[in-house]
Formats: structure tokens, sequence, C-alpha cells
């Protein structure tokens, strides 16, 4: 199994080229403790949206030290005018008007999203208190897709320590973002998680997973996966790719040894590619409440630039982890 780039070593990596990143709720007391644990570190500027004394009361209140923290506050923003009109021009044709922009640009979604496209920040980490689709809708309205990308999607990395002191890796996509893709998104879907694995020191074997394993069953789904990995395996024929294939098959060496004896991925996969987000969303959760794997996540895919979603359950240490991932991302691009 592949052994996760160490938390540490992102940490070098951002001490060698320093980023800021956007926290969309700037009073909550897990994004505080979190920002004061990254000021400690001296290794990523946060960038706190919201009241300037609410968030340092709050922050003395709580014992955190937020100094040096960039505190961002729609209402006193000194380019706002310029951020109503660009926001004005990237949803021209939606016909947005200039008072829809400004009320739009109170929310710390929207105006954190925007501090990231004019380039205040590099990387956004929201969800706290906001819903996925409410980190995503101003994400996918302004940052947009990367060039060549047509779907916005999601990975979770798992990380289990193991016995030898090296951490067992696996990504699970799509658990979090698009509800039944077809064979040419999961194709996509798939190639976005695999290069995201690589950063997480994952060599990728790729399972587009079933409930057959190369034509033993049948079914619209079946046909589903089956397509994806034929088109997956096409776009990058580079990339180890399996599929349709089961779990079972995908993991175990014994089954794949009956299964599909003659698979380079079978029985060795670490990249999952669910057929849909009720399938992704329980076998990532199977994973992490049974199988004790850290769920780091979800990440998401296709943007021009590094934006992720916290649960609105996460704790501290979880925002504090998801920052680094998302700030370290911000490196690569």
């Amino acid at each position: 199994m592949a052994t996760m780039q160490g938390f540490g070593q992102m940490i070098e990596k951002l001490k060698k080229s320093p980023k800021s990143i956007v926290f969309t709720e700037g009073c909550d007391e897990r994004i505080l403790e979190a920002a004061s644990r990254l000021l400690s570190g001296n290794f990523l500027t946060p960038v706190l949206v919201g009241n300037e004394q609410k968030i340092l009361a709050a922050a003395e209140e709580l014992g955190y030290n937020v100094r040096g923290a960039r505190i961002m506050d729609p209402e006193r923003y000194e380019r706002m005018d310029e951020m109503v009109n660009l926001l004005c021009e990237i949803r021209k044709n939606k016909g947005m008007r200039q008072e829809e922009a400004r009320a739009l640009l109170k929310k710390g979604n929207y105006f954190g999203t925007m501090l990231v496209k004019m380039g205040e920040a590099d990387a956004l980490l929201g969800g706290a208190t906001y819903s996925t689709a409410d980190t995503v809708r101003p994400a996918l309205q302004i940052i947009k897709t990367k060039p060549g990308h047509s779907v916005v999607s999601s990975v979770f990395i798992m990380v289990r320590p193991s016995a030898t002191g090296e951490n067992e890796v696996l990504a699970m996509a799509d658990c979090a973002i698009n509800i039944r893709p077809d064979a040419d998104q999961l194709a996509e879907i798939a190639i976005n998680a695999a290069e995201c694995a690589k950063e997480f020191g994952v060599d990728p074997k790729v399972a587009f997973l079933s409930y057959s394993t190369l034509g033993s069953g049948k079914g619209e789904d079946v046909e589903k996966m089956r397509q994806a990995a034929a088109k997956a395996k096409a776009m990058r024929p580079d990339i180890p790719i399996e599929g349709e294939i089961q779990f079972d098959a995908a993991v175990s060496p014994k089954v794949a040894r009956t299964k599909c004896p003659d698979s380079p991925v079978a029985g060795h996969a670490n990249t999952f590619i669910f057929p849909d987000i009720n399938a992704g969303n329980i076998g990532y959760k199977i994973a992490q409440r049974l199988g004790n794997f850290d769920a780091y996540g979800p990440v998401l895919l296709g943007l021009n630039a590094p934006i992720n979603d916290l649960s609105r359950g996460c704790n501290a240490e979880e925002a504090y982890s998801m920052a680094i991932i998302t700030a370290t991302l911000a490196c690569e691009d």
C-alpha cells in the first residue's frame, strides 16, 4: 500500500512556497483554533472572513491567538466596488445586477471565493457552518472548472496507520458531489482522483467498482462502469485501470487470482471509483467507521483553484488538516 506524504512534508512545502487560505466562517470556534495552530507553525496565513471586532473578541474569549491572521470584513472591504463589478462581469450571462452582486458578496462564501478569484488568497476552506452546496456553488460560478474539465467532483483520502509505521492510503471518488454520474463523467472523475492520489504518495491503481467483475453480472449499472473504465483507459493509458470489478476482486489477491488473474490492478487497487453517490458515501463511511481509516475530504477536483469543503460536524483538528491539504494543492498549480 502507499505511504501518505506526511503532514510534515506538506508543511515543509508550504514553508518554501508560502500560501494564504480563506476561512469563510471566521468567527467559528473550530476555525479560530485551527487558525491559531497554523499561525503558531508560521507556514500558512489564515484569512478570516467576518467582522474584525467579533473575531478578535471570540478568539480572546476562547484563548486562541490569531494575531498575524488577515481579517477581511465584507462590510469594510476597500475593493468592494471592484469586486462587485468583477462578479457582475463573471455572471453577465445570467444578467446579474450590481445590487444583487453586492448582496451576495456580503455572504462569507461568495466574498471568500471572490478573494481567491482576485488573487487576495491562494485557496479556500469552507463548510464549518455552510452546506457543501453553499461552498461548491460560488466556486462553480466564480472559479469555474479547469480547461478541458467538464465536471467538478470529489475524492476522500483514506489513511490508516499500519504496524510497519507506514500509512495505508486509499482514494475514494466521488462520494460527495455527483449524484448519478454517467460513463463520461466517471472516466473524468477517475482520472482526476488518480492525479490527486499521486499528491498524497499513492501510485494509483484504479478500480471501477460494480456488483460484476468483467462481465460476470448484467445490467445497466454494470454496463455504465464497464464503459467508464474503457473511456478512462483510452484517456490515460499510463494509469493502471480495471473495471467493471467487484470490491473483493479489487483488493484481495486471492479473489483476484480466481476472478481476473491477468489484471494488473485486481487484488492491489487503491483508488476506487463508485457508480453513484449512494455507494460512494456508504463506502467511505464503512471504511472510516469499521476499517479505522481517517477520512480527509471531500477534496474537490476539477476547479481552477483549490477550494475545499468541511463537514459541518468537523472538529478543529480536521479544519487544521484540511487547511494544510488545501493549501498544499495550491503549491501544485
